[in-house]
């Protein structure tokens, strides 16, 4: 009895580089860097250095969710250094690297904590640690202790606009069709 060879699909994958999913990782990350892009062009919320609501986080929520921690960080990754290279400055890409490491590593331990549910907790807890991180830099950076001054806007930023991410990517994951 002769096998049925292969497609290069099905080779690929069993060699662990799945096409499909690349693919919709690339496309994650084009969105959010274009949610990221439409964000900046936006004026400020408030006159605090620091605040903003972090849309494009809804890309790597949805990500988390439904690919997991490896591919979530991934696309914030390469959402970081591409809006750093295309946007920012080398300052921006130390404050955004660090926020998003520190805000990863906490979504991802908040969220198997929470064994997946009440995404908006989860965000609220990312956008907490983000800020934190980010705070953190800037007193490293500037060695000046009244950076902390800000800690109390940011916190409640963090809380507001860690909800309303949450909820945007809860509600978005109900209406995207199912992973597979």
């Amino acid at each position: 009895m002769s096998k049925k060879p292969e497609n290069k699909n099905a080779q690929a994958r069993r060699k662990g580089f799945d096409v499909q999913k690349m693919t919709i990782l690339a496309l994650l990350v084009a969105a959010a860097l274009m949610i990221y892009a439409i964000e900046s062009m936006l004026p400020t919320l408030v006159p605090i250095p620091g605040i903003k609501l972090g849309l494009a986080n809804v890309v790597t929520l949805i990500t988390l969710k439904r690919y997991g921690a490896r591919d979530a960080f991934l696309v914030l990754l390469a959402r970081i250094l591409l809006s750093s290279f295309f946007f920012g400055q080398l300052l921006s890409l130390l404050y955004s690297f660090c926020g998003g490491l520190l805000c990863m590593l906490v979504t991802w331990l908040v969220n198997s904590i929470l064994q997946g549910h009440f995404l908006y907790l989860t965000s609220i807890f990312g956008a907490l640690s983000h800020n934190a991180a980010q705070l953190l830099v800037a007193f490293f950076i500037t060695q000046v202790a009244g950076v902390f001054g800000y800690l109390p806007f940011l916190v409640i930023s963090a809380i507001l606009t860690g909800l309303f991410t949450g909820l945007c990517a809860h509600f978005t994951l109900k209406y995207l069709p199912k992973k597979g």
